[in-house]
C-alpha cells in the first residue's frame, strides 16, 4: 500500500485498480474536500456539498450546494448517505477530476 501524503486512515480492503491512489498509480494534488455522497453508479460517486455564504445586503445567510463527480476505488466502496472526505487527482473522465479517499461516516 502507497503513502498518498495525507493523514488519512487507510482503506481495509484491498483492490486491482489502477486508478485507486492507496493500491494504483493515481496521485493526489490540489484541493481536499468534504461532502455527502448522494448516489452510485459503476466506479462513480456523486457527491454533494453544502456551503453557507453570507450576504451582506440582505444580513443573512444564504445556502448554496454543488455536486461533483467522484472516483470510487473498489477499496473503500462509499455508499450513498456517507460522508466522505475527496482529494483532486488529474482528469480522469470529462466529468471527474476528484477521488475517494476517506469514509468520515
Amino acid at each position: 500500500m502507497r503513502n498518498i501524503g495525507i493523514e488519512v486512515k487507510p482503506p481495509e480492503g484491498t483492490c486491482n485498480d489502477e486508478r485507486c491512489p492507496f493500491h494504483g498509480t493515481l496521485s493526489i494534488r490540489g484541493q481536499i474536500l468534504s461532502g455527502k455522497v448522494l448516489k452510485v453508479y459503476g466506479k462513480t460517486a456523486v457527491i454533494e456539498r453544502e456551503l453557507i455564504k453570507y450576504v451582506p445586503k440582505y444580513e443573512r445567510y444564504m445556502r448554496k450546494r454543488s455536486r461533483l463527480h467522484a472516483h470510487n476505488p473498489e477499496c473503500i466502496r462509499a455508499k450513498p448517505g456517507d460522508t466522505v472526505r475527496i482529494a483532486e487527482c488529474r482528469p480522469i473522465s470529462k466529468t471527474k477530476s476528484f477521488v475517494i479517499i476517506e469514509v468520515i461516516k
